[in-house]
């Protein structure tokens, strides 16, 4: 029960100033709220289980490696949100997940969501911190239930945020800005492979 807690207590107070809250309620801001839930938690699923059952060996992967792709990932969303955000307004300005050629299925919306997630969590502090409490406790699975119980706490939050927003804000504007916070992640991990 230990080992339980302590991952979800510090999981949850090393999240919620990160990147996941951001990019959790910039996805909200893009997609209905369900499916970025369903893809963000399943994305926090498979990585807390990969942190446990790997313990300490994550933190021998390649920092450089880890770090070019999470910046790429980032890259690749900002270009995207960049664009749509920047392009004229489809049939007077409606939302994009909901309206145009393309939209947005519930399985598009999940997958992008897990893409998302999954990428920008591969070295995190959570991540890290997960596999450093099962080394500790040599306990993965309490360690993994607790860290993934504190992800899914703050992919809720930042659902239910980012709900509330895009209901009030016009999509190009939440595009643009989301484009632009993608676009730092980037460019601030792009800078971490500086140093």
């Amino acid at each position: 029960m230990l080992a339980l807690i302590s991952a979800f207590g510090l999981v949850l107070a090393v999240e919620l100033p990160d990147k996941t809250l951001v990019a959790t309620l910039v996805l909200t801001t893009r997609f209905r709220a369900w499916p970025v839930f369903v893809g963000v938690t399943a994305a926090f699923a498979v990585q807390s289980a990969i942190a446990a059952t790997f313990g300490s060996v994550l933190g021998l992967l390649p920092e450089a490696l880890v770090t070019a792709i999470v910046a790429g990932m980032f890259g690749i969303g900002a270009y995207m949100l960049l664009r749509e955000g920047f392009s004229p307004a489809k049939d007077g300005g409606e939302d994009a997940s909901r309206s145009g050629p393309g939209p947005a299925t519930f399985l598009r919306s999940a997958l992008t969501s897990f893409g998302v997630l999954f990428a920008a969590e591969w070295g995190d502090a959570s991540q890290l911190a997960t596999a450093s409490l099962t080394a500790r406790f040599g306990n993965p699975f309490a360690v993994g239930l607790g860290s993934f119980v504190a992800l899914v706490a703050v992919a809720g939050l930042a659902v239910f945020i980012g709900a509330k927003v895009r209901s009030r804000i016009r999509p190009k504007l939440i595009q643009r800005v989301a484009g632009f916070v993608f676009a730092g992640f980037s460019l601030f991990a792009l800078a971490q492979l500086a140093f």
